[in-house]
């Protein structure tokens, strides 16, 4: 499912659009634990060429691309593709394989990552504490004591699992919730970011191909939920000497803050970003110069560097 191109390269394919782009059907709101998507009082009026811009021609191509973005709302689909029975010393469980689908248009960046039952079970009982009127009419496959190794049980509880994440993300406040992008990611950021601090960087970066495309779909309401994850690609390249896709990474996840100078990672992205700006050879002065207006507008001590920052991430 990685694209063949590094993440985060210029090449690379994925729908990184998403990290400036928000639905004009829904309103911005944000699910349990997500930071909110942008500064207080934004309206998206702001963004909108007035009839005296001076914007290029093709500026206003790109403004108007963009715009055509904000009305299609991502759509995913969900897939029980296969299952699979693990064995190990003490349990025996099935593994479903479940794939991730864009709608409505050629998803290259499908997502397809592996859960059992009992992750299944844990969801469930996650999004009841904070969801139970919403869930009233969405079924739960049971548990069931035996012959849940059968093809046909298998088969059954394929079906029903696919139907049971369908009905979840039709629900509007359990798709944008915390608990539903943890089931679909954190199992994966958990390990990429693990393997970040190890030092095992191209490992790191084949990890976060997988699991950031659908990151981003899962939070095209608050692009900055994805800063992390891109930050770490950063993190990455620059550590294997790939000072261009490193850079690139940044500038996607400067996006994706937008002009949100109070988030944590904005400082130290900034201060990396010139860095590598002044290696490649590129314009570090504007990237300077805001890095200097932020810390004018809000002075503070000493941070910590990007990399202690992305090394803290998914600890627990």
């Amino acid at each position: 499912m990685a694209s063949p191109e590094h993440l985060g390269s210029p090449g690379w394919t994925a729908p990184v659009t998403q990290c400036a782009a928000r639905t004009k059907q829904e309103a911005p709101a944000t699910g349990p634990g997500l930071p909110h998507p942008g500064p207080a009082g934004h309206s998206d009026t702001h963004s909108r060429p007035s009839s005296n811009s001076s914007m290029t021609t093709r500026e206003l191509q790109e403004h108007w691309q963009n715009e055509k973005c904000h009305c299609k709302p991502v759509k995913l689909l969900f897939e029980i593709a296969s299952a699979r029975i693990e064995e190990r010393r003490v349990s025996k469980f099935v593994m479903y394989q479940i794939v991730v689908i864009q709608t409505g248009s050629f998803d290259g960046s499908k997502a397809v990552l592996e859960r059992r039952y009992s992750d299944f079970e844990r969801l469930q009982k996650a999004l009841q504490k904070s969801f139970r009127e919403e869930l009233e009419d969405v079924a739960f496959p049971k548990k069931r004591l035996t012959g849940n190794f059968t093809e046909e049980m298998i088969s059954e509880r394929k079906q029903a699992l696919k139907e049971y994440l369908g009905l979840l993300y039709a629900i509007r406040g359990v798709r944008r919730s915390r608990e539903f992008l943890d089931f679909l990611t954190r199992p994966e950021l958990r390990e990429a970011f693990g393997c970040v601090r190890a030092g095992r960087y191209a490992q790191a970066l084949e990890l976060l191909a997988r699991v950031l495309p659908l990151q981003q779909k899962l939070t095209a309401h608050c692009p900055a939920a994805a800063v992390p994850a891109l930050c770490a690609v950063l993190v990455c390249h620059r550590a294997l000497e790939r000072p261009a896709d490193a850079f690139a990474a940044g500038e996607l996840a400067l996006q994706c803050l937008q002009a949100r100078e109070g988030h944590r990672y904005y400082a130290p992205l900034l201060d990396a970003m010139v860095r590598l700006a002044y290696a490649l050879g590129k314009d570090f002065v504007s990237l300077q110069g805001r890095l200097e207006e932020s810390q004018l507008r809000k002075p503070a001590p000493r941070g910590l560097t990007l990399k202690e920052l992305t090394v803290r991430e998914y600890l627990n």
